[in-house]
Parts: structure tokens; sequence; C-alpha cells
């Protein structure tokens, strides 16, 4: 279907929408579900009076944040150091909402202005033809649903034994496929690979994967003898295999080969005099740190206007730090499966797929729980009651020292951390979303991979090129896991640079008078300074390459070196193995580099968001709006500027045998270091503990060695 005509067509009155008055804690609240009711209201009766728009499904409706430089003069926070705030100015609300016209097809944008109470809709647009918003819940959802009542999906699943009542189908974004118009609304569903029009709801086309065979020689072929999309691959169907392999309690019951471990204790986390942070609304402050804890559909947390108390002097930090996009490309070349690239972020939305945690399973310890939001089909909130977890713990060792001469003394303190996280279900896979602050002004974002593999059905000794054959009969592709980490930073400040620095030997040569041992080595550091020519760029393994967030109007006393936060990424470096040109390269230009800085330019709907687009699902190219563009087409300056950073990091998964049925969490981690920006180790002022609680685990000589209630300094 084509899509419908500009909106501005009709001559009926619009009335604006009057909804109870917003008082917001903080500009960057999100929008409440009584505000997503107004919103999506406001736009049904602006659609019916001005278009010709019959049937309207609302996918998203989110804050409009208002611009940088109003917010940080709301919350008193200077541009520059030792500068005063900027005088506060009035702050309108805003929203925004992607929507379909469900029955003539197309997108549409509108954002909304929220003045005296009354939701007033600035603008209403058709999007370009083939950009696609999210896909929703509810469209995963009902994906399984039309393929299940599918009459030629019921034939061929009974040909090999499965009923319709045991059709279960993953719904996925098709992300590229030249055979469909680019305005039809599709997914597709594995194991055979069904594709639905999401808006027709119907089965378009069912694809087969080809299988592989040995030759006589020992190579492997595939069954047939393209690679390019056919009608019929020849794919000899295969029955599911009928071995059980369960993760849930009462099923595993069943398996007279499981037994529970029995020699597990119950270990507490206890907090007897509560926690050591304060919550006003959506502001956390935890000792030093206080920031403002957001919920995105898209991002899913988002942290912003975070500072830290520095002996009384407010120190900004980041003025915004989330995860922008995501991908997962499949590494098997054999029609259809080139098509497995997901952007769980862009095409999904992690704010969407957030869980509601569990008191004492997600999180330990005294918790404090943030609601999440975000607009159904009809307009009206789904709320995610516990969306995010915040609570405090332990973190090992934070420093020590032991005097080594007899008689010596020593000094043991102890870590403790905020942790905000959130916890993401994309069909088969989980991710965990961790946030921590330490006590010496670290910040980590730490990503950890769980759930259950993407599998599909193997011949018996079936050659498995692309993958592992994890159990009998079951076979997992290699793919891999890469995330745009967005940095919007403010280290003492809005406007910073980027250092890089490589730590080179020195080149003189051993037995010189500049190098006698040849021992030496030095750091050199090169300010980013022009976006077309520095704001893409690689990790150097040999270099040991590492980039930092400087302010350089703000030099530290002894060093004299710039007051920065240092971006240590390495153990999360990955290059992605698809081509430079290859179909998810073409999407996913974010991953070609380890770190892009752009200078940010904040529009009507805000700042530069989406290193892949604003619209992911179904785009065919590299979209204008992404970073590969801003970089290529922007000619300004990135030193001393407002800029915005994507930190490309991830994991490499070749699947084990292990990783099944369930697969143990996977870690990647990402750390902000401060350097040069405290004049001293800023945690020198954590008193040491002598937990009160902690004890011998054994009775006797050897369970008793320093149980004598030793304080940690001597």
């Amino acid at each position: 279907m084509a899509p419908s005509a500009s909106p501005a067509t009709a001559t009926t009155v619009y009335t604006p929408v009057t909804t109870k008055s917003t008082k917001f804690k903080h500009p960057l609240d999100p929008l409440t579900p009584d505000e997503i009711n107004a919103v999506s209201l406001a736009i049904r009766l602006y659609t019916t009076a001005n278009t010709p728009i019959k049937a309207v499904r609302f996918i998203t409706c989110t804050l409009v944040p208002p611009p940088k430089r109003a917010v940080l003069a709301a919350l008193g926070i200077p541009l520059t150091p030792g500068a005063q705030p900027e005088p506060p100015t009035p702050i309108v609300r805003k929203a925004e909402s992607d929507f379909l016209d469900v029955v003539n097809g197309g997108t549409f944008n509108a954002i909304l202005s929220l003045e005296d109470g009354t939701w007033n809709v600035d603008t209403c647009e058709l999007v370009a033809d083939g950009a696609e918003p999210q896909i929703s819940p509810e469209e995963l959802a009902f994906c399984e649903h039309v393929v299940r009542r599918d009459a030629t999906v019921q034939a061929l699943a009974r040909e090999v034994g499965v009923e319709p009542d045991q059709i279960y189908a993953d719904g996925w974004a098709i992300g590229y496929d030249d055979r469909f118009p680019k305005h039809t609304r599709l997914q597709q569903a594995f194991d055979f690979v069904v594709v639905i029009d999401s808006l027709a709801e119907k089965v378009i086309q069912i694809d087969f994967p080809p299988t592989y065979k040995r030759t006589e020689d020992g190579s492997v072929e595939l069954g047939v003898s393209s690679t390019e999309p056919v009608p019929i691959s020849k794919r000899e169907r295969l029955p599911p295999p009928l071995r059980s392999f369960d993760f849930l309690p009462d099923l595993l019951q069943a398996d007279p080969t499981h037994k529970p471990r029995d020699d597990i204790k119950p270990l507490h986390v206890l907090q007897p005099e509560g926690v050591s942070f304060k919550m006003d609304g959506n502001v956390l402050e935890w000792q030093k740190w206080k920031m403002h804890i957001g919920f995105s559909h898209r991002e899913g947390i988002a942290l912003s206007t975070i500072t830290y108390n520095d002996d009384g002097e407010i120190r900004p930090v980041m003025y915004r730090l989330s995860l922008a996009e995501m991908v997962v490309p499949y590494g098997a070349p054999e029609f259809p499966h080139p098509r497995k690239f997901a952007f769980d972020s862009g095409e999904y939305g992690m704010g969407t797929m957030a869980n509601e945690l569990s008191l004492g399973c997600d999180c330990l310890g005294q918790i404090h729980y943030l609601p999440g939001a975000y607009v159904t089909h009809s307009g009206t909130p789904f709320i995610i009651k516990n969306a995010i977890c915040i609570h405090e713990e332990d973190a090992g060792v934070l420093w020590k020292h032991t005097d080594y001469r007899p008689g010596g003394r020593h000094q043991t303190v102890r870590s403790r951390r905020l942790v905000v996280s959130m916890v993401c279900t994309l069909a088969n896979y989980e991710y965990i979303w961790n946030y921590h602050f330490y006590q010496d002004g670290n910040i980590e974002i730490e990503i950890r991979l769980t759930g259950i593999l993407q599998v599909y059905v193997a011949a018996q000794d079936e050659p498995n090129p692309y993958g592992t054959t994890i159990a009998p009969n079951i076979n997992a592709h290699n793919h891999q896991h890469l995330f745009s980490v967005r940095v919007d930073p403010m280290v003492d400040g809005l406007y910073n640079s980027v250092v890089e620095s490589d730590i080179v030997p020195l080149s003189a040569p051993t037995g010189s008078k500049e190098n006698f041992a040849g021992n030496g080595f030095v750091v050199k550091d090169k300010v980013l300074k022009s976006q077309v020519q520095d704001g893409a760029r690689d990790f150097d393994w040999a270099r040991e390459r590492r980039w930092r967030i400087t302010n350089q109007a703000r030099t530290h006393e002894s060093s004299g070196k710039d007051a920065s936060y240092a971006i240590m990424m390495k153990g999360g470096v990955l290059p992605l193995m698809a081509h430079t040109d290859s179909w998810v390269a073409r999407r996913a230009s974010f991953a070609h580099k380890t770190l892009w800085v752009v200078r940010d330019k904040e529009g009507a709907d805000g700042s530069r968001m989406w290193p892949s687009g604003k619209y992911v699902p179904q785009t065919r190219e590299e979209p204008e709006d992404s970073v590969g563009r801003w970089v290529k087409d922007g000619n300004g300056s990135i030193e001393n500027e407002d800029i915005v950073l994507y930190l490309t990091v991830g994991t490499t998964h070749i699947p084990r045998p292990e990783d099944w049925p369930v697969m143990p969490v996977e870690h990647v981690n990402l750390m902000f270091k401060p350097n040069n920006f405290f004049t001293k180790n800023p945690s020198m002022d954590v008193p040491g503990t002598n937990d009160p609680m902690s004890k011998p685990a054994f009775n006797g000589a050897n369970g008793a060695n320093g149980s004598n209630g030793a304080c940690c300094s001597h």
C-alpha cells in the first residue's frame, strides 16, 4: 500500500488536549503514563480533524529533551570551569510520537508541546518512504500468531511431526531483502524462515535454508549450487530432535538425571542501617555522585547530568550516558541467513523489552526500583513497575598498602559501588545493563549477555562450517554483538576535546645515550581537531591506544595536564567480521570504528542521537542521519566544542556446548576513569571498615587465623 498524502489536507477544527498540569522535578524526567495517554489522545484528535488517516497504530511516545543549556541553567550547572551558571530560562515540555497509518500505510512523526496544561501538535509529518519505526512488543507477539494460523505453515510443520499448537516462532526484523517493497512493514520468524506483512497480518513468503554436505574428498559444500534467494532450496525436511533440554525447575524435575546442587549455603546481603543513597523522584545522590536516571523506550536506562562533589565544588562529568545502538550480525553466508543481523535497540528498543525485575533474584540487598512506561498500539501506556534497579554492593578492595618492614603498619579500604541496572529480553537473548559508580570517581558500564542461543535443526552428521553443533541435531551459528555506547561528555563543562594517546617504544636504539638499556617508552598525544579528518578512530593494539575526554580550560596543579576522563575499553574492542561493503556494514556504519567523535547539533527533536539512524528497521543503506554520514559530511571543529562520542565494544560469540540450553553470562566492560581530574586519590576519605559480621569459615586453628576482630588498619 502506498503511504497516505500529506496530513495538512483537511479543514476541520482541531481541539488541543488539556491534561493535568505537569510539574517535573527534573527537566529530563520521562513522560508519565498520564502524559502518554494525553499525547496519544491529542494525536488522534489532530489526525481525525486534519488528515485522511482513519486508523492509527502508535509505536513510540517519548520526551523531547529540552536544549542542554536550558537544562544546565535550571540545575545551576555552569558551562565552563569557574563560571557562574547561566540564568534559568522557561522550559517547554515536549513529546514526540511515531505512529502508523494502518489503512493506507506510511509512518508519521508528530512533535507536541505542553503549554498551560494543553498538549498542542506542533508538527505532524509523513516520514520518508521505507523509514519504519521500531517493531513493537505487540507486533513481535502477534507475528507468532500469524505464523501459527497460516495453513501452509501448518502443513509444512505437520510434515515433520509438529502440530499447529506446537509451533513457536521468534519474531525478528527482516533486515534487508530486495524482493519486498520498501513500504511493506515486514517481520521474519525462524526455524524455516517465514516472512509476514505486519499490517496485512499475513504470511507472504517462506524461505528454506539449504543444508551442507560433505563430499567424497572431505570438503564441505551447500546442498544447492547458489547462495542467492531461490523459491525452493531442495532442503531436506528434518523433524526436530525430541530430546528435552529444559531450564525451568518444574520441567527439570521430570529429568531423572537432573539433581540440583545441595551443598550451597545461603548467602545474604545485609544493610542493617539502610542504604547510603537518596532518591528524589528520578534524581539520585550517592556519596559524592549525583545524577538523573531516565527511562527510554529505545535506550532503556539513560543517565543524565552526572556530577561529582569534589570537596564542595560540584563538578560536571557527563551530560548523558546511554546505549545508543547495537547490532548482532550472524556469520552464515547461505540464504536466507544473511538477513540475521538484529539491531536490538533501533529495531525493538531496550526499554520496551525491559523485564519486570524481582526482589531477591535480579538484584540483592536493599533495592530501590524505578518504573518505566511506553506507549501501546492503542495509545495507552504500558507500565513496567520495576524496570530499573538501584542498589549498592561490595566491590572488593578499593586500595591497600602494607609497610613490609618489621613492625610496619597497613591499611585496607574496601570498595563499595552503586549499581543502576536493567535486564532486557530480546527474543532468545537477555542483556543485563549495569552502570557502576565508584568511590574513586570511576564510572563503569558492564554489559552481561545470557539467554538461549538461536538454533536450527541439523541433519545427522551434517557439517557446520559457520557454527557449532551444540547438542545432537542442534546447530548454533557464529555471531557477534556490537554495542554503540553514546557519551555526551561534560567534563568540567560543556566544551570538551578528545586526546588520542599512543604508547610507543623510544625510537632511540639500545646503546644510545638517550636509551642506553633499550627500555624507554613514551606517550604521544594527539588532540582530535577536525570532525571530517579525526572523527573516526581505530583502536591500535600495538600502540596501546587510548583516549581521554579533556577540558583544556582546567589544568592540574601538579602535572599541568588538562582535566580529563580516560576511556578504558580495550577489553571490549573487536573488529566487525563482515566485509565493509556487506549488508550489515552498510547499515551499521558505527561498527567500522572503535571511536567516533562528532560535534553535537541540537534540533527540534533533540541532539544527535542514533548512530544508525532514527528509523532502523528495513534500512537498505547507511542512513543520512547516521554517525558515518555525520563524520563525512561535517567540516567543523571537534576541539573545545559540545561534542558527542560513540564507542564501539562487544564480543564475538563462537557457540559452545556449554552455552546450551541456557548460556552462562558473558561480560563486556567499558570504564571511564578520572585522569588529572582530581588533585589526588579522591577516595582517601573513605574509611577502612571492620565488618563485625565476618567470621571464620571453620572452627579450629586454621579457621581462627585473623579472627580476633583486628581492624583493617595496623
